[in-house]
């Protein structure tokens, strides 16, 4: 995990959801991937997914249950967990969640 983007763009809106208990900032890279990093406050939420993600956490403390699973994993600062295209996840934000989500 990356410390910093270089030469990307940002786009100056931020992206507020649920009522801004989720916030973030669009990422933009030369190569045309997007990434947008932001922060998940303290909440229960379900994120509904176009393309795959992968969720990179930089800090905080989350549990989530991906669609059609029955059980929920814990996951906390450092760690990452992968989302199918087309589908949804639950999440519980134990603590505030900085993350980076990577568009695949």
């Amino acid at each position: 995990m990356t410390t910093q983007f270089d030469q990307v763009s940002v786009v100056k809106k931020a992206n507020i959801y649920f009522d801004g208990k989720c916030v973030s900032h669009s990422v933009l890279f030369v190569d045309g991937t997007k990434k947008t990093i932001g922060v998940i406050f303290p909440s229960s939420l379900v994120f509904n997914t176009a393309a795959a993600e992968i969720m990179e956490l930089n800090a905080g403390k989350c549990k989530i249950r991906l669609q059609g699973d029955s059980d929920w994993s814990t996951y906390e600062g450092g760690q990452q967990f992968n989302v199918p295209a087309n589908s949804s996840f639950e999440i519980e934000t134990l603590e505030t969640l900085d993350y980076v989500c990577h568009f695949v």
